[in-house]
């Protein structure tokens, strides 16, 4: 996939996640439906293990990219100290068919399948060039909290 840089948006205008938590670092696309982001593995993740990046990893990296989509509409100007918690309601289905490895550059794709007002089912995958790591669809929900 080609990287445009000047399309690129970093992740903390659309997630509340951080440090050590936060397992992706840019959208390279977003729209209403579908989001497209990049994580580079570094060796002191808390998801590193014998050098790989473990399942439980992958997963929170899906997430993450998936809650981009519903986070947006929270996240619509950056200078705004919005609070709002996610979470995974439920993993529909999973299936992992390899692990990277520390410094690869993963590239996760999630597509909108539903939603009903902070409730949504997304589609996602996640790749290493072009070999396909993990894919499954997982429910999020968002919400502002009020302050």
């Amino acid at each position: 996939m080609e990287i445009k840089e000047e399309n690129i948006i970093n992740i903390h205008n659309f997630l509340p996640h951080r440090e050590p938590m936060l397992m992706a670092d840019y959208i390279l696309e977003l729209t209403k439906e579908k989001v497209i982001t990049s994580f580079e593995i570094k060796e002191d993740n808390i998801f590193v293990h014998n050098n790989e990046f473990v399942e439980a990893g992958l997963i929170e990296n899906l997430a993450q990219t998936c809650s981009s989509i519903l986070g947006q509409s929270f996240f619509e100007n950056p200078e705004a100290d919005t609070k709002v918690i996610g979470f995974i309601t439920n993993i529909k289905k999973i299936e992992v068919f390899a692990l990277p490895k520390a410094g690869d550059t993963i590239i996760s794709k999630a597509s909108l399948i539903s939603q009903f007002e902070n409730i949504c089912q997304i589609s996602c995958e996640t790749f290493v060039d072009e070999t396909l790591l993990i894919k499954g669809e997982i429910n999020l929900f968002i919400q502002e909290v009020k302050q």
